[in-house]
């Protein structure tokens, strides 16, 4: 039975680049889902910063904590990183939702959004 009627062929899925496929170790072909344009695109000033970050060099985990997990190892980071301002600046111009940003949980950021901190 074909869903192609339904779907469309998997080459013309709006949500894969196919551009460029290449054959992974299994002998499957390797589907990007980001374009190809985006990934070679140069870095920009304002996202430099993310790579200096002390988070990058460090477990991801800590910055996302499960529900109720502590945020003390994250903030703790935060502390001694020199783009700290640039990553809350960051986290509050995209509404970031989830996790430690700039030394500031989701609930801190939108305190200081209504001006409470």
């Amino acid at each position: 039975m074909s869903y192609e009627h339904l779907y469309g062929s998997l080459g013309s899925a709006p949500h894969t680049n196919t551009d460029s496929v290449s054959v992974g170790a299994a002998g499957r072909p390797h589907l990007s889902l980001v374009p190809d344009d985006f990934a070679s695109a140069p870095a920009t000033e304002d996202d430099e910063w993310q790579e200096r970050a002390l988070c990058a060099q460090t477990d991801p985990e800590a910055f996302f904590p499960e529900k109720g997990g502590s945020t003390r190892e994250a903030k703790r980071i935060c502390l001694g990183c020199e783009v700290r301002d640039a990553c809350l600046e960051y986290a509050l111009a995209n509404d970031e939702r989830f996790g430690i940003w700039g030394g500031l949980s989701e609930r801190e950021r939108r305190r200081l959004k209504r001006g409470i901190i």
